[in-house]
């Protein structure tokens, strides 16, 4: 049991009414008849809200979450009240997210049920704890309140970001996502292969069309044509730590991963083989390049136990490891971070080497952050310098894309939160252009 604020206010104006007794009589008699009804009205609350259980909640969540974006929570509550209720309700989230406004206030009418709805953003993959459901209960007298212990603790698991999966869903099918920011792709030629007539709808190449169908059918008609299959598409995430820097409370570890999912999704639905490779001071782990059911399962869980390290990647190790399990061309994504040409030219020769047997695309990522500040207006001279070692840094990475194209590396620069879309972009472009 707790006692309200309305309590209080009520007594301290109750014993301001005894201390007034004093000098004037008749408050003295006020005082009494309203701390004789105080307490009769207090023992009603009592009663009303012990009578019986009164009150019911339960967490209903997914039992796992998707790393980086917003994953639905609701509570539901159920009042065996026969009067209407005040409630305050608080559910004790895993303390990662460091949240204090999950108090929610409202009202119950009688025999009511009532479902609240918020949302989490988890940063990071791993398990978190949620505890119980602590409500909060008054009764229309509002002098004490009752508090219920409700729900069950439970575990969940922070998946990388499979929630985007449904996003791209139908990027397997068309290329006309352009709402989520997908581009759409001009195939180049037409030495594809054919496999069907469909009806024209927007956005589909004109110069496609088929003529002779149109003309029987009265309406316009276009071929479809389907690119090359079973290509091998490899997602190599570097673990290092010019991974761990973090923009939004998301390491550039955990974007890559994220990317990956999606794009191992895509792929494989492309008809191509999606894979995983892990690597940091030594080769890590690797998902064979493969496109069965259950592969994707593979991939999820693979991403999922992976472990942050601060330690210097050796791609020395990745060339040795790659030559020898990934025997077919195939298309290498590497993500990774340069900060200069310096850090590029440190591993531009293991790179070369991937790229005589495959198809290299490295995926690095702006620092928006410092970009943003280099654009600022400088405020005296030791603010002009920083700026111009910002501006500098900033002119290094696009160096960077320079010469890993001159070395016939395909190259991509692009901010943490565009990963997902500049990946599947650039992918779709190559399997339209036939680079790999």
């Amino acid at each position: 049991m707790f006692l309200t604020r309305r309590f209080y206010i009520v007594m301290t104006a109750i014993i301001l009414l005894f201390v007034a007794g004093f000098w004037f009589r008749f408050c003295y008699g006020v005082a009494v008849w309203a701390l004789v009804l105080m307490v009769v009205l207090l023992v009603i609350d009592l009663v009303l809200l012990y009578s019986k259980r009164g009150l019911e909640a339960s967490r209903v969540c997914a039992e796992r979450f998707s790393n980086g974006d917003e994953n639905k929570v609701e509570i539901r509550l159920e009042s065996s009240y026969s009067f209407p209720v005040k409630l305050n309700v608080i559910d004790e989230i895993p303390f990662v997210f460091q949240r204090r406004d999950l108090n929610f206030a409202l009202k119950v009418r009688k025999n009511e049920g009532k479902i609240i709805t918020y949302h989490l953003r988890p940063t990071k993959r791993g398990v978190y704890g949620f505890g119980k459901i602590r409500v909060f209960a008054s009764s229309p007298i509002g002098l004490v309140q009752r508090r219920f212990t409700c729900g069950e603790e439970q575990d969940i698991k922070v998946y990388p970001s499979y929630l985007m999966l449904n996003q791209y869903e139908l990027l397997a099918i068309s290329n006309n996502l352009t709402e989520l920011g997908i581009k759409k792709i001009r195939r180049i030629g037409n030495n594809t292969e054919f496999e069907q007539i469909k009806d024209y709808v927007s956005g589909d190449d004109y110069r496609t069309i088929n003529w002779k169908a149109t003309a029987r059918r009265n309406k316009l008609m276009v071929n479809v044509y389907t690119d090359e299959k079973s290509q091998q598409v490899v997602n190599v995430i570097d673990k290092g730590r010019v991974m761990q820097q973090a923009f939004d409370s998301m390491t550039l570890l955990d974007y890559a991963i994220n990317a990956s999912l999606v794009l191992s999704y895509v792929a494989m639905h492309k008809e191509d083989k999606a894979g995983v490779i892990t690597f940091e001071k030594q080769f890590d782990t690797m998902v064979r390049p493969e496109r069965g059911a259950g592969h994707m399962r593979a991939i999820l869980d693979n991403l999922y136990h992976q472990e942050t390290t601060f330690g210097e990647s050796d791609f020395s190790s990745l060339c040795v490891n790659v030559r020898r399990f990934v025997t077919k061309r195939s298309l290498l994504i590497i993500y990774t971070n340069f900060y200069g040409e310096n850090a590029l030219h440190r591993q531009l020769p293991y790179l070369k080497q991937l790229a005589n047997n495959h198809v290299v695309l490295v995926v690095f990522f702006e620092d928006t952050e410092l970009d943003a500040y280099s654009k600022e207006p400088s405020r005296d001279i030791q603010d002009y310098y920083c700026h111009a070692i910002a501006k500098n840094v900033v002119h290094e990475k696009r160096n960077v894309v320079a010469a890993l194209r001159q070395c016939g590396i395909y190259a991509l620069l692009t901010k943490p939160q565009n990963l997902t879309v500049d990946v599947i972009n650039r992918y779709l472009e190559m399997k339209a252009a036939h680079s790999f």
